[in-house]
Order: structure tokens, then C-alpha cells, then sequence
């Protein structure tokens, strides 16, 4: 007897029909394990307060049970029964972009199981911002424990065809919600110390989170420091936050990063294609400077050209999408342009570094 599928309901993003979603919350509800879409990437949810439930989420990801999960509620009041205290920063950035694509650390209370957890007396909270999310979380009457919706170590889902891919016969169900319109994870801000800590950069910038509370500092795993090496050697410390302690967002294939000044990085990335030409390359460009590639047309091989778009919003959303569609193609090598840190373009890159097996700065 074969495995069983994943239960797939297809719901209207703009107009989600009630009814739909209510069929998804009761899994929820009786225990099981849901996928679903948010504003930033897919998620897959369990009942944030059944131990067993969340249990569930880590077999079916083959995650590590020391990497905490993010609880999504739909309302500001859910928060105030999750933890010990909401601070006073915390509360002007909750007003300022929930719903939205910011995750804050607080001090947890006795109602959430240590799994969710990872163990820590801290909780991560959001509240996201897609309607289709926010229903599901008011229909199953709980706050939902999520992670995104991938076979860990992956890149992260933006529609509900990734995470079949990656999940279909290991979860209940899936909605369907069309693409992701960010396209990476929430930031993720510590409020537990004196100085707010970012821990994960995402859809909400550092500079914003600056201007609307002041002092802020981001954690030393976030940006330069977010690669292969540095990954190793923070799978001995206690993360509080998802992202950060081990390699994340790779393709199957071998990834190399290349950043600095636009013209070295392009003339770089030639030599790479041409000392590769064995393999089927992937090259993860910035924008259409395929042509800034010197002498790439007259180089053999089979090369597959992926473009993030202009600005760093757009070349969030097309990340995890060009890293998985380069899997489709079974691409050898990806070869990446790295892009401005400013904004989203932090999180971008923080992504991949943590996918690349090597970073070349020149």
C-alpha cells in the first residue's frame, strides 16, 4: 500500500473562502500538521501549545529538535499569554508593523511547551500579515508553531507546489494559496536583552526597526559571518532564533558566493564558468548583466542563467525560486552574484551565504 498524499485545498488568496480554511483548522486541531501560506514564505503549522503536535512539524522536516519555532497569532491579545511581559519597545514595534513579516523574542510563559521552543525560556511571536494565514490561526482557535514548510536544510517555499515537492505524504494538507510575496522569512529581533538584537534579517529592514525604536544591534552571525565556516562553528551555541546555527536555503547543488565591487565580481565569475565547464552551471545574476560576463558567449558547456531582477525586493521574492528551480534543471554548480546589503538586500545575502559551500570576496 502506497504512502499516503498530501491533502491539497486550493483557496483565493484575495478572497479566501471561510469554509476552506475551516476544513484545514480542524487538522490543526485534532493534532495534525498544516501547510499554509504567509506573506513571506509557506509555513508548516501544529497547535503552538500541544507538545505532540509540534512534535511533528521536526519528524516531518527532519529538523533538529534545538531549533526553536516561530508562533504565529492573529491577534495582539494572543501574545500577552505567551509571555511573561511585553516590553515597551516591543509594543511600539508590534503597533508599528504587525501584521507583517517581524518576529519578536520574548520572555516565554509557562503555557508554551519547551518544544516549541527548543528548550529556551524565550518564545519567537509573529503575527503575518496574509489573510489566508490570519483565518487559519482564528479558525483553529490556538496559536500556530511554524517553521517554513521544507525538508530542512532546503530552500524555503513560496508556493504550495515546493512544498509537495518536499513534504507530500509526510504532512496532512496543504493550502494552497498561490506564490509568497515577499519571498524570504521574517526578520527576527531579540527583545530580551537591553539592546534589541536583530538575529535574523528578512522582510522588515534594520534601518526600519532603527528609526522606529532607535538603538538596535544586529547579531554577528547575521551578515559576513553567515557562511559555511561560521555555520560550524555556531552549531555548539544556543540559538533563539531559526536561521541561524546551521547551513540553510542550498540547493542540491555546490554554491559558490561572489561579492565585491560589480566589475571584479563579474570578471570572477567568468574564470569560475570556465574552470567548470564540465558541469551543467547555474548562474544566480543580479539583474540581465548576463553580456558583463566577459568572454561567457564563447564558452562551452551548458550554462542556465537565473535573474533576481533589480532592487533587493525583488530579488527576494526570486531567490528560493531560482535556487529550486536549479534543482528542476539538475544544475552541478551555482555560481551567485552577491547584491547591496542595504534594506532587504542584508537578507538576501544572508541567505545566501548560509546556502553557499564557498564565498569568494574579491
Amino acid at each position: 500500500m502506497g504512502r499516503k498524499r498530501t491533502l491539497r485545498i486550493r483557496i483565493n488568496p484575495r478572497k479566501p473562502e471561510r469554509g476552506s480554511i475551516r476544513r484545514a483548522a480542524r487538522i490543526i486541531m485534532d493534532g495534525g500538521i498544516v501547510g499554509f501560506p504567509t506573506e513571506t514564505v509557506y509555513g508548516l503549522g501544529a497547535n503552538a501549545l500541544d507538545a505532540k503536535a509540534v512534535g511533528k512539524i521536526f519528524t516531518a522536516k527532519d529538523r533538529p529538535f534545538d531549533d526553536p519555532l516561530i508562533v504565529h497569532v492573529c491577534r495582539m491579545g494572543q501574545v500577552y499569554g505567551l509571555v511573561k511581559k511585553v516590553t515597551l519597545d516591543a509594543k511600539v514595534l508590534m503597533e508599528k508593523f504587525w501584521p507583517g513579516a517581524l518576529t519578536i523574542i520574548l520572555e516565554k510563559s509557562p503555557l508554551v511547551p519547551q518544544v516549541t521552543t527548543a528548550g529556551l525560556s524565550s518564545v519567537a511571536i509573529r503575527m503575518p500579515s496574509h489573510k489566508i494565514a490570519r483565518m487559519l490561526i482564528e479558525e483553529a482557535k490556538v496559536p500556530i508553531a511554524a517553521p517554513s514548510a521544507n525538508t530542512f536544510g532546503k530552500p524555503s517555499p513560496t508556493n504550495a507546489q515546493h512544498v509537495l515537492d518536499d513534504l507530500d505524504g509526510k504532512i496532512d494538507c496543504v493550502i494552497d494559496g498561490g506564490d509568497a510575496s515577499i519571498g524570504v522569512e521574517s526578520t527576527v529581533i531579540d527583545m530580551t536583552g537591553t539592546v534589541p538584537v536583530v538575529l535574523r534579517p528578512g522582510g522588515i529592514s534594520v534601518e526600519e526597526i532603527s528609526k522606529a525604536i532607535g538603538k538596535v544591534r544586529v547579531h554577528h552571525a547575521v551578515g559576513k559571518n553567515a557562511g559555511k565556516r561560521n555555520a560550524e562553528k555556531l552549531k555548539k551555541f544556543t540559538a533563539k532564533s531559526p536561521g541561524m546555527k546551521y547551513r540553510h536555503y542550498a540547493p542540491r547543488a555546490e554554491v559558490i558566493l561572489v561579492e565585491g565591487r560589480p566589475a571584479r565580481v563579474m570578471e570572477k565569475i567568468g574564470k569560475l564558468v570556465k574552470e567548470n565547464r564540465s558541469k551543467k552551471i547555474g548562474l544566480l545574476l543580479a539583474d540581465s548583466e548576463k553580456n558583463a560576463i566577459p568572454g561567457l558567449e564563447l564558452m562551452h558547456g551548458d550554462v542556465m542563467v537565473e535573474y533576481l531582477g533589480g532592487g533587493a525586493q525583488n530579488a527576494a521574492k526570486n531567490l528560493f525560486r531560482s535556487l529550486r528551480k536549479f534543482d528542476t534543471e539538475k544544475v552541478g554548480l551555482v555560481i551567485a552574484q552577491g547584491i547591496a546589503e542595504k534594506g532587504m538586500g542584508l537578507a538576501v545575502m544572508n541567505r545566501l551565504r548560509r546556502a553557499a559551500g564557498r564565498v569568494v570576496r574579491v
